[in-house]
């Protein structure tokens, strides 16, 4: 057995120490954590809503100690230029020669904090690194180091000074995971682990040590890439994405990478759990977080106060999934 080349058995082996050693620093969150591991796992872009204090940076720091790679941070705000993401060109005073200064984005993992509090201008500066894992400047392409994934976060409350998410954005993203509170339970356990033998605000990751390399994380997506999907599975994906299209109370439906979405991070969630092979209930587990932000509710059903996860569980419901 070696990292280039692992068993289904020996993946869900790495996979759950992984998410062992994220949980030496993150309380709860079991789901939040799963779903970036899925989006880890096929190469995708996750953004995470939740009110502030929930432990968005600190999924993100946790991740990427117990994975040894790389993270960058970017705080977004509405006076943030492309160009301090990306980065730039600028003239050597000595030589007189154009030299390319590199951006945040050239790491493996890529906090875009409050991505929504920058214009659309600069929020369209990651479609590129998004959708081709690349960055032009001054007219020379520049590849993105391998693995790399961006983790935004936003604010579901505060949305004064705030620039909504171009849909052409949104849809780059894999997974959209809605980070709850904590139970009471986990939430003492929280309290305890911060107040005890601890100064200041700092994150709690001294019990997190590495258990995969980049190596092995680029192992474990060749292997999700080759998992193969049953046909019907596939039908099953594609019928939930099209029932969203003339769902009532949804005015505007799921896109083709609805349907690819769910098969791709269905095949993660299999991967997770060990197995080779994909469940429609593998569909079912990923479809809330992969649709939810595909969709556009309809003016009444937002006076109803319907939500997306209402209206998608109704379409799961209603929709019949395959006996394999």
């Amino acid at each position: 057995m070696n990292a280039e080349s692992p068993t289904i058995a020996r993946a869900g082996e790495l996979l759950s120490k992984l998410r062992a050693q994220i949980a030496n620093a993150l309380v709860g969150q079991t789901a939040v954590v799963d779903q970036t591991l899925i989006a880890l796992m096929v190469a995708g872009h996750v953004l995470v809503e939740g009110v502030p204090g929930l432990g968005k940076t600190l999924l993100v720091r946790a991740l990427a100690q117990a994975l040894s790679l790389k993270v960058a941070r970017v705080q977004f705000t509405p006076d943030l230029m492309p160009s301090d993401i990306a980065g730039h060109a600028v003239m050597d005073t000595g030589t007189h020669a154009i030299r390319v200064v590199k951006g945040p984005v050239f790491t493996n993992i890529l906090l875009a904090d409050e991505i929504n509090r920058a214009p659309a201008k600069t929020q369209s500066a990651l479609l590129e690194v998004m959708q081709e894992h690349q960055v032009t400047l001054e007219t020379e392409t520049f590849l993105l180091p391998r693995p790399f994934m961006v983790l935004a976060t936003q604010n579901p409350l505060d949305t004064e000074g705030t620039y909504p998410l171009p849909e052409a954005q949104l849809d780059r993203f894999l997974l959209k995971i809605d980070m709850k509170y904590p139970t009471q339970s986990e939430e003492i356990a929280i309290v305890t682990r911060t107040t005890t033998d601890q100064t200041g605000d700092q994150l709690p990751l001294a019990e997190v040590t590495p258990v995969l390399s980049e190596r092995a994380v680029l192992a474990l997506q060749n292997l999700v890439a080759r998992q193969r999907v049953d046909a019907a599975v596939v039908d099953y994906a594609v019928r939930i994405a099209r029932a969203t299209r003339d769902w009532p109370g949804i005015e505007v439906g799921a896109g083709s990478r609805g349907p690819i979405a769910l098969v791709r991070a269905a095949k993660a969630a299999a991967l997770i759990s060990a197995r080779s092979f994909v469940l429609p209930d593998d569909v079912k587990s990923v479809a809330h977080a992969a649709l939810r932000h595909r969709i556009a509710l309809s003016a009444d059903a937002q006076l109803d106060g319907r939500k997306a996860d209402d209206l998608l569980s109704m379409i799961l419901e209603a929709t019949a999934a395959p006996r394999l």
